[in-house]
């Protein structure tokens, strides 16, 4: 699924990200350490994956 990178926290590697619809989704720490990410900067776009509510991976979107 994708979204759009919308806060980020570099000390405790966790955020928020927005789905296409304006929703937002917390992301915790390691689901932003399972994409292996350094760093997310708000407007980025996202790929992420869910197991029902719970963001379990961000990685950059590539094409």
């Amino acid at each position: 699924m994708q979204a759009t990178a919308y806060t980020y926290d570099p000390e405790s590697r966790s955020g928020q990200v927005l789905l296409d619809d304006g929703t937002p989704v917390p992301f915790d720490t390691p689901a932003f350490d399972a994409g292996g990410l350094r760093l997310l900067r708000p407007g980025q776009r996202v790929r992420i994956e869910m197991d029902g509510d719970k963001v379990t991976l961000v990685t950059l979107l590539t094409f």
